[in-house]
């Protein structure tokens, strides 16, 4: 009997909390508290201090949006529903905040070029471009220029304009690749660029 009066005045205390009286969100917040900070607490990787700020915030958006609580009666469940989103809401956060934080720890000095990524990028692609223009007119080297430097056509559609089936093209281009990674490991290993 004493739920369904603990209830009853629950209700009360609800409605009246809807038409804006201060001492009832008081009564709402000290009747619920306990309910709430349970099933908060219940998230195991928050902590202490992060419990109370989900409790906090479930308070808030809970008494802004009183006035649109249809079923006055409900508000319990609607209140640990509330409780449930923000506490998934933070450990999302805290998750992605670990994530974030550990992609943007510094690295260890050893590894941090001493060129720029986009300088290192565009010295890379002048090897590219030398390597092309070094290589003896021919089928080759048209092949790789359109791909590689004009970049715009597929391999199969590099063998429609050169009249050569797909295979040559791939052939072609598997051939300067590999002509490509001897010379940057000739260059690295010398430990210069030109």
């Amino acid at each position: 009997m004493s739920r369904v009066g603990s209830s009853r005045e629950l209700t009360e205390w609800v409605l009246r909390a809807a038409r804006g009286e201060t001492p009832a969100f008081s009564e709402l917040y000290r009747r619920t508290r306990p309910l709430v900070a349970r099933l908060t607490s219940g998230f195991a990787t928050l902590d202490a201090d992060e419990v109370e700020d989900v409790i906090q915030e479930t308070y808030v958006r809970a008494f802004k949006a009183l006035p649109r609580l249809k079923e006055p009666a409900a508000f319990e469940a609607w209140l640990l529903s509330i409780a449930r989103n923000r506490a998934r809401t933070r450990l999302e956060r805290k998750g992605q905040t670990r994530r974030m934080d550990e992609e943007l720890s510094d690295p260890p000095p050893e590894t941090v070029s001493v060129v720029p990524e986009a300088l290192q990028l565009e010295r890379d692609m002048a090897v590219v471009r030398q390597l092309i223009a070094e290589l003896p007119e021919g089928e080759e080297k048209k092949t790789v220029y359109l791909f590689y430097v004009e970049g715009q056509l597929s391999a199969r559609e590099i063998a429609e304009k050169l009249g050569v089936g797909k295979s040559a093209v791939t052939m072609r281009l598997e051939r300067f690749r590999a002509r490509i990674k001897q010379e940057l490991l000739r260059r690295v290993l010398a430990g210069r660029w030109e």
